[in-house]
């Protein structure tokens, strides 16, 4: 109990550390959580395609968190705040799933090194290690381009995370069932402000319109599969892209219409040797987002916080 006549007591309190949200340790990501790997699955496959869809949440949410101080209102910027949050929660669930399924893919620090292995693989690989999507890392733009991207973001992931809840691996089972509620929540966030950016001023109408053409050559990438999704997906463990395709495009027709906003029939960014974000080719945004995000772990690999 807090004395109420001294509103600084809890920040001294060395015991308990009460001040913190979260605490000051974390508990082991997946503990008391069966990680067997299921029968007839190829345990490098799955670890990738954890990597993919940890990356995903993880280079989407340091986007988010980049519009604290800075989004038009303070409401906005809590509520940008609890997305980025979200996806933090699911990409260390699945950068942990990823680890404990074939350690391999985990960078080696040092044989004393004190990190995670789901820290280690968010702070000290480098950037062809990273298997996201293109359209996560895009510059954030103004306000009207971070929402079309989000729209476009969690209307695939949400259609994704819906099927992956019958996966027969139990942790992206349980990763996808909580997901598909925070993804739900955070669709609807994003489309309620693409129609009130398309539906307000000549000026937000403008902006919507220039964000839509930003962010649309992006939406094809997301739908080409990558080798491990579509052999984890004949095995009942991952979901072919291609197969939400049809849910995507409903739920952008749905937002669009009520925006008075037109689908663009532009080309999609192209590939580079056959290779995109899932293989590890990204833009030099993404470069940028590493060099911040990764420095403290990097400028003291042995750190204990």
């Amino acid at each position: 109990m807090i004395d109420p006549d001294n509103a600084y007591e809890g920040l001294v309190d060395t015991d308990t550390h009460g001040q913190w949200a979260f605490g000051t340790s974390f508990d082991e990501p997946l503990a008391g959580v069966d990680t067997t790997v299921p029968d007839g699955v190829d345990v490098h496959a799955l670890a990738v395609y954890c990597l993919m869809l940890g990356d995903d949440a993880l280079i989407s949410s340091q986007r988010l968190t980049e519009w604290c101080t800075r989004a038009p209102e303070l409401e906005e910027e809590v509520a940008l705040a609890n997305i980025g949050l979200d996806l933090v929660g699911q990409a260390r669930l699945l950068l942990a799933r990823a680890a404990a399924a074939d350690p391999s893919v985990v960078p080696r620090i040092s044989d004393t090194s004190p990190v995670p292995d789901e820290d280690a693989l968010a702070f000290f690989r480098d950037e062809p290690g990273f298997l996201n999507v293109r359209l996560v890392e895009l510059d954030n733009g103004d306000f009207a381009e971070s929402v079309v991207r989000l729209l476009v973001f969690t209307s695939w992931r949400l259609a994704a995370l819906d099927r992956m809840r019958d996966s027969r691996d139990p942790v992206i089972a349980a990763v996808a069932s909580k997901g598909v509620k925070e993804m739900t929540y955070h669709r609807d966030y994003a489309a309620r402000w693409v129609v009130t950016l398309a539906r307000g001023t000549d000026e937000s109408r403008r902006r919507t319109d220039h964000a839509v053409s930003k962010v649309w050559p992006y939406v094809p990438e997301l739908f080409e599969p990558a080798d491990e999704e579509i052999a984890l997906a004949k095995v009942a463990v991952a979901v072919d892209p291609r197969d939400v395709r049809a849910e995507f495009d409903a739920a952008i027709g749905l937002v669009f219409g009520a925006a008075g906003l037109d689908v663009p029939q532009v080309p999609g960014v192209g590939r580079v040797g056959g290779r995109a974000g899932r293989q590890g080719l990204h833009t030099e945004a993404l470069s940028r987002i590493l060099a911040e995000m990764q420095s403290v772990a990097r400028a003291h690999p042995e750190g204990r916080w």
